[in-house]
């Protein structure tokens, strides 16, 4: 009986230390990874200026997909005689000239 009590009073505070180191192991891993928040920011900031060339490559991209589909669309209207073809034609280049606006006045605008 008096091993089995030894060995519970062993255990209970090995489970102490155990806890404890591992408590003073994440106080000092939260420490390490702290930084200044102006640091944190302007990280950011770089890595949103980087991602943005990237945007507007693929809104490039978009536009020249979705052109072409309205070149398509306005063949076929063209073909078949429609008389809303001028609507659709103006729509389509309106849409067009959008997108290429709106990616150079967003980098013009972020300064990049």
């Amino acid at each position: 009986m008096k091993n089995q009590f030894k060995w519970s009073a062993n255990r209970t505070g090995t489970m102490k230390a155990g806890i404890t180191s591992f408590i003073l192991f994440l106080i000092a891993f939260q420490q390490g990874y702290a930084q200044d928040g102006n640091a944190g920011i302007t990280e950011a900031t770089g890595k949103i200026r980087g991602y943005f060339d990237t945007g507007t490559d693929l809104m490039y991209a978009i536009g020249a997909v979705v052109g072409l589909v309205g070149a398509i669309k306005v063949y076929q209207k063209w073909n078949s005689g429609d008389h809303d073809t001028g609507k659709v034609a103006s729509a389509w280049f309106g849409s067009c000239v959008f997108l290429v606006i709106v990616a150079t006045v967003l980098q013009s605008f972020f300064g990049i």
